[in-house]
């Protein structure tokens, strides 16, 4: 990265530090604070830098991928920004935008992650402006190792969709099928530790 990518990349920063302090928190979705809708984060990456000329890649700004769901024609990645305040800015990115889905202020990143995912499997994506639909994908990529909490996260997220019919075997449990469906398309890192979930936290203080 050149000198001035660098400073590019800093004046969006800044101003993603602005843009987060007008995040509000919303019922049930603790930690995490929403814009009123997603943003458009190149629209954001513009409203810097048009003025002199300058361009900046969105990955530039990428400092982890929580989660890549792949089909044959397409993909989608959920993936976050880590600013220098300490704030995590959770993005998603399906080939057509970028956008910016909530923020979160939390001391270890790969819990904030794990609690990210129960909350968009809960709300099937509307907690955060935007709809998760469509079948199930055939490769997942994950970058939380626990097998327990990703096959739970996916039950809830594709229970009693469109996405069932291809995961269910048939048997009447759709937990056992999802287990399986994983083994086949997941990639996470080896399981070392438990993912906390939402539920066994103090959620009396919003961030």
């Amino acid at each position: 990265m050149g000198f001035t990518e660098r400073q590019d990349r800093i004046r969006v920063l800044e101003a993603l530090e602005l843009r987060a302090k007008q995040f509000r928190p919303r019922e049930g979705i603790w930690p995490f604070r929403v814009p009123h809708d997603p943003l458009d984060l190149h629209d954001v990456i513009h409203a810097v830098l048009a003025a002199d000329g300058g361009r900046l890649d969105p990955d530039a700004l990428r400092s982890r991928t929580v989660l890549r769901l792949s089909w044959e024609r397409h993909e989608w990645e959920l993936w976050v920004i880590a600013l220098p305040s300490g704030i995590l800015l959770y993005c998603d990115s399906d080939g057509e935008e970028t956008r910016i889905l909530a923020s979160a202020r939390r001391g270890n990143p790969g819990e904030a992650d794990g609690f990210f995912l129960e909350r968009l499997a809960q709300s099937r994506g509307h907690a955060f402006g935007i709809e998760m639909a469509g079948p199930a994908p055939d490769r997942v990529r994950a970058s939380i190792g626990d097998r327990d909490f990703l096959a739970e996260v996916f039950v809830e997220l594709f229970e009693d969709t469109e996405a069932e019919p291809s995961i269910s075997r048939g048997a009447g449990d759709f937990r056992a099928d999802v287990d399986q469906w994983l083994a086949d398309v997941l990639s996470a890192p080896a399981q070392t530790r438990r993912q906390p979930r939402v539920r066994e936290h103090d959620q009396s203080e919003l961030p």
